[in-house]
């Protein structure tokens, strides 16, 4: 970036802090009605520290990618984090409670770094943490306990987003937010993928919500705070309704199109039902109206006060795209028509609008990225 390490925090702090180094023009959020206390937020998911393993991570995001967003009219980042991606401790076995708070520097300025780089965009950055101490919607590490039956798990959680909201301190609500866990449920096995999983008791989320909420303010009382839907993000939070928190849904009702043959999912890929949207699959048919009822609760406990973004949405690159675009037409005006932004899963990758591996479309060669021109023009209706 031509600069070093302190240089770049320094400078990007000063943009932070209101300094505007490039100007959005349309692409600012269209301001929120009193019924969502929100901004519709659009953008991506960026998935440089989703893994716990910063030895296999995915390619780092490059600045092009934020200056393309920004003309393409999008404001909003979410960046899902493991929180092992930025410890130290020996990963050839599972991580021990003594480590949870071993911070890795290096892997804490490159967060920093790719914050501030959004911000040098002036797109607001939603931080998440995707794996947070004893919980993850996803297996594929051993937890040393579990977030919602052991109280050290809870201090370590909270002791998490207390260092990222003293970071972050000095940044405005409107340039960053902190979105709590993501997906919280119940998880039968939690090394298992296709474990079942159910929503966490109400009384406990509400406790997570307000311990957490307490810490991350202390730092600033201004923090912006969002939560993700109970149950794997699908459901309202009516226990947290009156903490002052915003709620995150998803969009990727029904999973038989937006996760077909997705293997983290099905059990048997290949066995996954034929989508079609509208239509009968299975024994169940598909259709707009599903989306509005399932979407109803959100918008209910929008207009009595509580802010609503759709925190990740989209649909893996096996779903045929002629498919995909028709039920992600509805997805975002069942959304939009109710004022609730989004963000896709992600920007580039399997769910992306670049470099997604899909076998049905021609892309299109966007500066060496294969650019799905389809999706695009979709995603600028909305």
């Amino acid at each position: 970036m031509g600069h070093n390490r302190r240089t770049f925090l320094k400078k990007s702090a000063a943009a932070a802090a209101g300094t505007i180094i490039y100007d959005t023009g349309w692409s600012k959020s269209i301001p929120a009605p009193a019924a969502n206390k929100l901004p519709r937020w659009r953008g991506f998911n960026l998935l440089d520290f989703f893994g716990h393993d910063p030895s296999n991570a995915r390619l780092s995001t490059k600045e092009e990618y934020f200056k393309w967003m920004v003309d393409w009219g999008f404001d909003f980042v979410r960046i899902p984090m493991a929180y092992p991606t930025y410890l130290k401790f020996d990963r050839t076995k599972p991580i021990e409670t003594k480590r949870i708070r071993k911070i890795d520097r290096k892997q804490v300025d490159k967060i920093e770094q790719l914050v501030y780089l959004a911000h040098k965009y002036n797109l607001h950055v939603s931080l998440n943490l995707h794996r947070a101490p004893g919980f993850c919607v996803n297996a594929g590490f051993v937890e040393p306990y579990n977030l919602w039956e052991n109280d050290e798990a809870l201090d370590d959680f909270c002791w998490h987003w207390k260092f990222w909201a003293r970071k972050f301190k000095n940044i405005s609500r409107e340039k960053i937010s902190f979105d709590l866990l993501n997906e919280p449920c119940v998880r039968e096995d939690m090394n298992d993928q296709h474990s079942k999983r159910s929503a966490i008791p109400g009384d406990q989320y509400r406790n997570l919500a307000i311990r957490s909420a307490e810490v991350i303010r202390k730092q600033n009382p201004d923090h912006l705070i969002i939560a993700d839907g109970n149950n794997v993000g699908r459901d309202v939070i009516p226990e947290i309704a009156d903490l002052d928190i915003g709620q995150s849904c998803r969009g990727y009702n029904p999973g038989v199109i937006s996760h077909h043959k997705a293997p983290w999912v099905f059990k048997d890929p290949e066995s996954a039902p034929i989508p079609v949207w509208p239509g009968q699959v299975g024994d169940e048919y598909l259709s707009r109206k599903m989306l509005e009822e399932m979407y109803a609760p959100w918008i209910e406990i929008m207009k009595k006060g509580v802010g609503v973004h759709c925190g990740e949405c989209g649909c893996f690159n096996k779903t045929p795209h002629k498919v995909f675009l028709a039920w992600f037409h509805d997805v975002l005006d069942v959304l939009t028509t109710n004022h609730i932004g989004y963000a896709l899963w992600e920007f580039s990758g399997s769910f992306g609008l670049l470099n997604s591996g899909r076998q049905d479309i021609e892309y299109e060669d966007w500066y060496g990225e294969k650019l799905d021109r389809g999706l695009l023009n979709l995603l600028q209706k909305f």
